[in-house]
């Protein structure tokens, strides 16, 4: 915090974060309606358009200076001077069918916001409210940036757009959450270190003299090889990799043959590797492509091998959890945070935290004593309340950062 800048004291921080709280509660039928509307008009990874449109509509007139980054998303400044803390949300639906009853459902067919990201839209808003009113009060004691990301949904991610158009520039800390329907709403999950995974995809191309089954042996038995590589691969990981990184193998499509008398003369495996250590993610294409090789070549195919690395784990840093932590019992009260559980799906916070520290936290979205939902399953159902307390939340984070 540069020196022109007081830094709050305890009591006053404990104040302002109630403050904000307030501005959230006068906000929230409104951030409600806006998640409604974001809802009815669901756009794919980098067709954001009309999201971005409602967000700058809400946000320019409350002081925040918008800057559009090409193609899709924007980012959103506020205040001069001191510390700069980044608040982060994605925008991004799903190619998903809605298949819920409200009347707010998805007027486009076959898209929907199947993961929360109009929920997770609505509450950075919010908080951006909340802190703009704090602005026009002197009460913001230095910069806050809003970055409202694009294609979330596609490797490697829109956040590697942002940061390549300086979305981090003065960035000393970032905060996002992430909807989580096991989560009670009210309550949020925190965790340190990993809590989510590198989520990488391989296609594996397998080609070889075919021919027929009762001659295996004057052919190369490309579907014997491709199956191979589909159960032993993720046991050969097992063995090459520390097993303590969460090294995962799954499957997804195979391909090869039409006839069961016929042995093809070519195959394809496709799936994705998740993976919870950054240091084993970096590390784990060269031993999937040697392993492939090796794994085939007693049969004669030829193995190709396309590995897209996709995005790194979410490894939350102590010192934000921490922070997110008094957030919380500031916000929601100390009863209302758990630990979060680790999760094998990938989310490419992950590249804004590679090159600042912050933290990931689960925003609980299931209403006590309903059904637990999953995430990008068309009938996903969340309770709006969470929009309200995901605004809070954020609010409180940034005012704490800001204060560090």
């Amino acid at each position: 915090m540069s020196p022109d800048v007081p830094r709050p004291d305890e009591r006053s921080t404990d104040a302002l974060l109630q403050h904000a709280a307030s501005v959230v509660e006068k906000h929230e039928h409104d951030l409600v309606e806006l998640r409604r509307d974001l809802h009815r008009h669901p756009e794919p990874a980098w067709a954001e358009q009309r999201t971005v449109a409602r967000l700058v509509e809400l946000l320019e007139p409350a002081g925040w200076t918008i800057t559009r980054t090409p193609r899709s998303g924007l980012v959103a400044d506020l205040g001069a001077g001191g510390r700069r803390v980044a608040l982060r949300a994605d925008l991004d639906a799903l190619p998903v069918q809605d298949l819920t009853t409200d009347p707010w459902r998805s007027t486009v067919p076959g898209v929907a916001h199947a993961c929360g990201h109009d929920v997770h839209a609505s509450a950075l808003a919010g908080a951006g409210l909340a802190l703009a009113e704090l602005h026009r009060q002197g009460l913001l004691a230095g910069r806050v940036r809003l970055l409202f990301q694009p294609a979330e949904e596609v490797m490697p991610g829109g956040a590697k757009h942002l940061i390549s158009h300086g979305a981090l520039e003065g960035v000393e800390e970032v905060f996002a959450l992430h909807c989580d329907p096991s989560v009670d709403v009210g309550a949020v999950g925190l965790r340190v270190g990993p809590i989510t995974s590198a989520a990488d995809r391989i296609d594996v191309r397998l080609e070889g003299s075919g021919g027929h089954t009762s001659r295996p042996h004057l052919t190369e038995d490309l579907t014997f090889a491709l199956a191979k590589v589909v159960s032993e691969l993720p046991s050969v990981l097992s063995r090459r990799m520390d097993p303590r990184a969460g090294v995962s193998v799954v499957w997804g499509v195979l391909q090869a043959g039409a006839a069961a008398n016929v042995i093809p003369d070519h195959g394809l495996a496709s799936g994705t590797v998740r993976i919870l250590e950054a240091d084993a993610w970096a590390s784990c294409e060269g031993v999937v492509r040697q392993a492939v090789l090796d794994l085939v070549r007693p049969y004669g195919v030829t193995a190709t091998v396309d590995y897209l690395q996709g995005v790194p784990p979410v490894v939350n840093d102590a010192a934000s959890v921490d922070l997110l932590a008094q957030a919380a019992d500031a916000m929601l009260g100390p009863l209302h945070r758990t630990e979060a559980e680790q999760s094998l799906g990938g989310e490419d916070f992950g590249w804004y935290l590679a090159h600042v520290p912050g933290a990931l936290l689960r925003l609980g979205t299931r209403s006590p004593g309903g059904q637990r939902y999953d995430l990008h399953r068309g009938d996903l159902v969340v309770d709006e309340a969470a929009i309200g307390h995901g605004a809070r939340m954020l609010a409180g984070a940034a005012l704490l950062s800001l204060a560090r």
